[in-house]
């Protein structure tokens, strides 16, 4: 089984919640990830935030704006679906 990303919730304090297309949920902390040289433009709170999406079925960060899968920065979906499922906890 391929696991789908279907919706991501980021979160100001550097976390994403991850719903899965069979229900399963998880919440993803990206704080450890930010000193990576591939992740330091999501250091910015409002990139983080703001350019946060679903992308070829995964967790994704569209930074050039336009959509173009060459130019995001990604999580492989199986690191998302292998982490501990949380109960839902938005706002």
């Amino acid at each position: 089984m391929f696991p789908k990303v279907v919706q991501v919730v980021p979160m100001k304090d550097y976390t994403v919640y991850v719903y899965f297309e069979d229900g399963k949920i998880v919440c993803y902390d990206m704080k450890n990830m930010l000193d990576k040289e591939i992740f330091k433009p999501l250091k910015d709170i409002s990139v983080f935030t703001d350019t946060c999406t679903v992308m070829n079925d995964t967790l994704a960060w569209d930074i050039s704006g336009n959509r173009d899968a060459c130019k995001c920065i990604d999580i492989d979906p199986d690191t998302l679906y292998e982490l501990p499922y949380c109960k839902e906890k938005i706002a």
